[in-house]
């Protein structure tokens, strides 16, 4: 079953950028963040699936974030690809799965910190269900996904299926990061910050 990679941190680094971050338990694989007080969310219009095309960039307007694209393909041992450290505003499409806005689950990783310094998802667990994910695409056009709830898990209970393989009737694409506590023994996180969205009409 596939499963996230690495996603923050560097090996050598002895403590992440935001130590906060490492505070308090972990929830259990069901736990989902719904949106709290704050603005109510934008109305949500599905919308059809688009043509095959491949990503050039990822903006979530709510975060700042505005990243390139590179393609991600599978290690040896089975797990995704990441986008290199030294490249920590960058995001990276999982190649072998749908792109985004066609039918099915795609999906996009990202650094949640890379030595010490905050990565392109360093503040995705703060998405809220509503927010906005626009996807460029190689065709011109710009695919826009409304979130529907964003969860934290361990990485030793990575639900691959959930994220690569899901059988949607529907476009989606999933964002995933790293989170919860550090580990420094490892220079790396215990957790994975994962965010599920839909295609919508804008």
């Amino acid at each position: 079953m596939l499963s996230a990679s690495a996603c923050g941190s560097d090996d050598d680094a002895a403590e992440p950028v935001n130590p906060g971050l490492a505070v308090g338990a972990a929830p259990s694989a069901s736990a989902t963040a719904t949106a709290s007080s704050g603005p109510a969310a934008a109305p949500v219009n599905y919308a059809s699936p688009l043509p095959r095309s491949e990503p050039t960039g990822i903006k979530i307007p709510r975060l700042n974030v505005s990243a390139p694209m590179t393609d991600l393909g599978l290690k040896p041992d089975g797990t995704i690809e990441e986008p290199p450290l030294s490249k920590p505003n960058l995001a990276g499409w999982w190649k072998d799965g749908p792109t985004p806005g066609e039918g099915g689950p795609s999906v996009i990783l990202g650094h949640v910190d890379a030595d010490r310094h905050a990565a392109v998802f360093y503040r995705l667990k703060d998405l809220r269900p509503g927010d906005r994910i626009q996807v460029t695409r190689q065709d011109g056009s710009t695919a826009t996904f409304a979130v529907q709830s964003v969860e934290r898990v361990p990485k030793a209970s990575f639900p691959g299926q959930k994220v690569y393989a899901e059988d949607l009737d529907y476009p989606a694409l999933r964002l995933v990061t790293c989170g919860g506590t550090f580990d420094a023994s490892t220079g790396h996180y215990v957790d994975n910050v994962i965010a599920y969205t839909r295609l919508v009409t804008g």
